[in-house]
């Protein structure tokens, strides 16, 4: 069983963790392939059960075989009907634009390095950019907001883009109604953090409140959230409210303000640069607990969702490359392939070395139950007419993870469809829905916003987009978090207003002939997928990480990374993320407040009704426990419409005080009650536990 770390986020956003160093086992040297399992794979993409696999021939003679006569397949109303002479109008605007696009992008680079960086300013940059570690950057950050007068302008309160007024009076209430320990005062707290605790109040969460400096914002959005957190404590402290009341006002917030996801998108080889990403919010214990992958994405989600904070401390290193062996078959193992199958690579070569990525034939159920973590994976149906379909423990529980992986990079001539998996209780796997095969879920949903917050009531998405197609058309004329523009001290427009114009002219017009193509249904289908969705989908989310690439990361869009490779894409993922930490830590110090208030509340109902049953949770066998829960409840006289129920709480945080009692078993085991969906969706706060619940009123909240 796995000790899990002690971890807190301080009010400068630094991690406080203690991780416990146990005798763990190097995850290098561990091997997870099941050949059985690669098999069931193999037996599952040779099987189609849409088609006859007997072919009838006739013959003459035995030498003479005659096939049947093949008709000319007639023209599906409603297929593209052939190019003209419109789409190629259209792609040489596109093209005259994108070079255009290009050249522009290029005037500011140059302008930008040899004017406005120059002197004291490119000396201070450049210790910033070269810093190895968060608290180095925190330094050199600070230095250039010195330097810039940023730091005046954090002590100013008015600013066009939050509604400041409304926040001073929040604070002063918070303050103030704290002061003295009354029914009255406590009542008007609690009113006052069900209206204010929601996402973005009053603006607070304006990425413009932090693009104005290179660390921190403005000192009363700091203030509003050290008097959240604060009041938060005091409320579930207190001795004048009821358990129904604090978990009340918890169960109100929690739903106001929702939660967290970390979004990975696609990318071929650009994805390992998610991994500094991954590694610069891991060691500023600023994880969360919702993580969603698409292709490359989705390879780096499963890695950290299967793994516990000790074994992902061991992983997260550029030794990682000697596991990434994807791309290892020479070019005369992958041209014949390609030529016979359409396809670059091998599904059944990858899912065995996919296996040690996903720790065997894990589930999405045991994963969460191992880690806490929920993993979600988007992917399309090879019917081109099917919605998207994103997996996690509730849409697909006994999916095996290195299915839906190897299916998330589906994309046509790179791997073909493939079927998805499903562990039965006897361990082995069988072919998931009929035998039907899936493909790469980015090329229409790259990020799942909707289905997270749908599952899992999330309102704030971490995006690390490392799309090539896509990055290439990142520009922020008025900066972006913890990177502020340095024309005319942030007041004004990258580049000048001039070239900012121009260069949101062109994405504009860019998008225009996109959607014109879309819409009149001109471009064709090539290898029947529309790929007009790769361009015009939603690609970034409330706080959105672009690693720097190179042109040189295009040669090696395919190859596995070398180890010096991989560190320095470790390395610069981190880079980029640590300007957006600080913005993270305000908002998840709110979430884990909430999180934490609830965890002891229940802890709390659990001791009052139960006072016998807390100890014995301690123990290794959860499932003996809960047989021991369903006896005590049946003890005390309570019939079947009065029986305990026992629901499985939706996230599980991986620091959880509960977290020691789960195994990484696959007999770990969840009764989930008859309760309605919303109640069950309520449930999920970051508690690594169960939550016991009967009529009674109080638990029912």
């Amino acid at each position: 069983m796995t000790n899990r770390s002690t971890n807190n986020i301080n009010s400068n956003g630094h991690s406080t963790q203690t991780r416990s160093k146990n005798n763990i086992p190097n995850e290098f040297e561990l091997e997870y392939v099941n050949e059985e399992h690669v098999k069931a794979f193999f037996k599952a993409l040779s099987e189609d059960p849409e088609s006859d696999q007997t072919e009838h021939i006739a013959a003459v003679t035995d030498f003479m075989p005659i096939r049947q006569r093949v008709k000319k397949k007639k023209r599906i109303p409603g297929e593209f009907e052939g190019y003209s002479y419109h789409i190629f109008i259209i792609f040489s605007i596109i093209l005259f634009e994108v070079l255009f696009y290009i050249l522009i992008r290029q005037i500011v680079n140059f302008w930008e390095y040899f004017y406005q960086w120059r002197g004291i300013s490119r000396i201070l940059r450049e210790v910033m950019r070269n810093t190895n570690n968060y608290e180095e950057w925190i330094e050199a950050a600070k230095q250039l907001d010195s330097y810039f007068k940023y730091d005046e302008w954090k002590k100013e309160i008015p600013f066009g883009y939050y509604d400041y007024n409304l926040l001073k009076k929040v604070n002063r209430d918070l303050k103030s109604l704290r002061q003295e320990e009354t029914n009255e005062n406590l009542q008007k707290l609690k009113n006052l953090l069900q209206d204010c605790v929601k996402n973005n109040y009053a603006g607070v969460e304006n990425t413009r409140l932090y693009s104005h400096s290179y660390y921190g914002t403005k000192n009363i959005i700091e203030e509003y959230v050290d008097k959240v957190t604060e009041s938060l404590e005091f409320a579930r402290n207190t001795k004048l409210l009821s358990i129904k009341d604090k978990l009340e006002l918890l169960k109100n917030t929690y739903k106001n303000y929702g939660r967290t996801a970390l979004c990975l998108s696609g990318g071929a080889s650009f994805g390992y640069y998610h991994l500094g990403v991954v590694k610069a919010l891991f060691d500023a214990n600023l994880l969360p607990t919702v993580f969603t992958g698409t292709s490359a994405g989705g390879l780096i989600a499963a890695l950290v969702c299967v793994r516990t904070d000790e074994e992902l401390e061991q992983v997260l290193t550029s030794e990682l490359n000697t596991r990434l062996t994807a791309c290892s078959d020479p070019i005369t193992t992958w041209v014949p392939r390609w030529w016979k199958t359409g396809a670059r690579f091998d599904a059944c070569d990858w899912s065995r070395k996919l296996q040690w990525v996903t720790k065997g034939s894990l589930t999405f159920m045991e994963a969460y139950e191992r880690t806490g973590r929920i993993l979600n994976i988007s992917v399309i149906s090879y019917d081109p007419h099917s919605p998207p379909k994103v997996l996690n423990y509730i849409t697909a529980p006994d999916c095996v993870i290195w299915s839906a992986v190897i299916a998330s990079a589906a994309v046509p001539g790179i791997l073909n469809p493939v079927v998805l998996m499903q562990k039965l209780k006897n361990g082995s796997i069988v072919p998931y829905n009929y035998g039907n095969k899936w493909k790469d879920g980015s090329l229409r949903t790259d990020i799942p916003v909707q289905s997270l917050h749908m599952h899992f009531n999330v309102k704030n998405t971490i995006v690390s987009q490392v799309n090539p197609h896509i990055h290439l058309f990142f520009y922020a004329p008025r900066g972006s978090v913890g990177r502020p523009v340095t024309h005319r001290r942030g007041k004004g427009w990258r580049g000048g207003f001039l070239v900012a114009s121009i260069e949101q002219f062109l994405k504009l017009d860019l998008s225009k002939w996109l959607k014109w193509i879309r819409d009149l249904e001109l471009l064709p289908r090539v290898a029947d997928q529309d790929w007009s969705s790769i361009w015009l989908q939603k690609f970034e989310g409330n706080i959105t990480i672009w690693p720097h690439s190179s042109f040189s990361d295009f040669f090696y869009i395919l190859k596995d990374p070398t180890r010096e490779r991989l560190e320095s894409m470790i390395t610069s993922g981190q880079r980029v993320t640590w300007p957006k930490l600080r913005m993270i830590s305000n908002r998840l110090r709110i979430e884990r407040a909430i999180q934490k208030g609830r965890e002891e509340l229940r802890r709390e109902l659990r001791r009052q009704r139960y006072p016998g049953v807390d100890n014995q949770r301690k123990g290794d066998d959860r499932r003996n426990n809960i047989d021991e829960l369903q006896d005590y409840n049946t003890s005390n006289g309570d019939d079947n419409d009065k029986h305990l129920e026992i629901e499985k709480v939706t996230d599980i945080g991986p620091n959880s005080d509960y977290s020691n009692s789960l195994e990484s078993s696959s007999d770990n085991i969840s009764y989930i009650s008859s309760t309605s969906d919303e109640e069950y969706h309520e449930g999920q706060d970051d508690s690594h536990k169960f939550l016991l619940s009967s009529n009674d009123p109080h638990i029912a909240n």
